[in-house]
């Protein structure tokens, strides 16, 4: 079954905690602290895996999440690193931010391999903390908690090619003429409902990637019909071919049938519509064909569009038509269409960088510095900061993680209040 979208929730790992130990053996019992660190949540890692081609096995598992780094342990013991979680996607899938749309990753080649969340830092142990001063710490760093982050996989076909053209233009039947491809063919529209990949292999070499993309009807820029799913396929070719039916066996004017496709494209997207067209007078084998191709070419001529007359039933005139293909990809190479623009994407620190404080610093009506997050819910829980050394511990803490500086920053004075949990005081540099 051809999935293309599907969403996920995924989340790195939570680093361990630090440990808080002191050193006992038999003729030393009063050993100074030896708590080793947590170990590092594990990463969320998207990779290509060029052996799938659906985000079918998406389908029935929703959550990803990375495990959980291991806390320190006694002898200055490291916790073990959480264990890296590998999602594997098909080539051409995009990893957007489900929240804004934006795009976080392209995973547009084979084998690339993207880190989209940091696991937490495993907290310190307190034999960090030892100073003169203080030769007995009994407090360790908590581990740092992993992110979470829906996201949506979006694939999006890899080819050279799209190929265009109203249903029962003879694209499916094209298709398994030139490639490998063998797509399902009937009379009957929406014959091809999932896009269909094939590679031409040409005499002199030369291999095409091309994509028969299902039938497109009036409104699919819209979204009529499946219009958004069929279109975005397109935006990665660099070439169109164009088939259109010559022979008019369902009554339809091809001439208009160009010109309605290209209105499409163009609501759906101007890069999109500016892509270059080969067309092909499909079915020049039928009786009727010349019925309508004089007009085709009339209308190719007046708006600069190469034509060729073919007939992907008996193979006449497509060798020339992919002549022309490769040429023009060639010419293309390396000048390729930017499909995604930079301001499509999320900006990298948002995603990519682990949040290393989570600490909120807010000013209330009085004029109070209100310190609030995670990490200091959990550096309450174990420090008190009514003793002189537990307040040293917590001011130190403050400014390793950049609040002092942070608040410095937002205009705080001497004998300013600071309000953490329930307990005021008066701030002094």
């Amino acid at each position: 079954m051809f999935v293309d979208e599907v969403t996920i929730y995924i989340e790195s790992g939570h680093g361990g905690n630090g440990c808080v130990s002191f050193r006992r053996e038999k003729y030393i019992p009063n050993g100074g602290p030896d708590g080793g660190d947590g170990g590092k949540g594990g990463d969320v890692i998207f990779v290509t895996d060029p052996g799938m081609n659906t985000l079918y096995d998406f389908r029935g598992k929703k959550k990803y999440i990375a495990r959980n780094g291991q806390d320190g342990s006694s002898k200055k013991r490291f916790g073990q690193k959480g264990e890296d979680l590998i999602i594997k996607v098909p080539v051409g899938t995009i990893i957007r931010e489900e929240q804004t749309g934006l795009i976080i990753e392209d995973m547009a080649e084979e084998g690339m391999r993207k880190t989209i969340l940091v696991g937490g830092k495993g907290g310190k142990g307190n034999q960090h903390y030892a100073t003169p001063t203080m030769q007995i710490p009994k407090y360790a760093q908590p581990g740092q908690e992993g992110r979470g982050l829906t996201v949506k996989l979006e694939l999006k076909v890899l080819a050279d090619v799209g190929l265009l053209g109203y249903p029962n233009a003879g694209k499916s039947t094209f298709l398994s003429a030139v490639s490998n491809a063998r797509p399902k063919i009937a009379d009957y529209p929406f014959t091809t409902l999932v896009p269909q990949l094939g590679v031409v292999q040409l005499p002199y070499g030369k291999t095409v990637v091309i994509a028969d993309i299902p039938g497109l009807i009036d409104g699919a820029a819209q979204g009529v019909g499946l219009g958004h799913e069929f279109l975005k396929h397109l935006e990665r070719t660099r070439v169109l071919i164009h088939l259109v039916d010559t022979a008019g066996t369902d009554g339809r004017d091809p001439v208009e049938d160009i010109i309605n496709i290209n209105k499409e494209l163009k609501l759906y997207s101007e890069d999109l519509a500016k892509l270059p067209q080969v067309i092909g007078a499909n079915k020049m084998d039928l009786p009727d064909s010349e019925l309508f191709y004089e007009e085709v070419k009339a209308y190719c001529e007046e708006n600069d569009l190469p034509l060729f007359p073919i007939s992907a039933a008996t193979g006449e005139g497509i060798r020339p038509l992919f002549d022309k293909v490769v040429e023009i990809r060639d010419a293309l190479h390396e000048e390729a269409p930017v499909v995604f623009p930079k301001e499509y994407f999320v900006e990298e620190h948002s995603i990519h960088e682990f949040d290393d404080d989570g600490i909120e610093i807010e000013i209330d009506e009085d004029g109070d510095y209100i310190i609030y997050g995670s990490p200091i819910d959990k550096m309450l829980g174990f420090t008190n900061l009514e003793s002189e050394k537990g307040f040293a511990f917590f001011q130190k803490f403050l400014r390793e993680r950049g609040v002092i500086d942070r608040l410095e920053e937002m205009g705080i004075q001497e004998g300013d209040t600071v309000v953490v949990g329930d307990i005021q005081f008066e701030y002094f540099r």
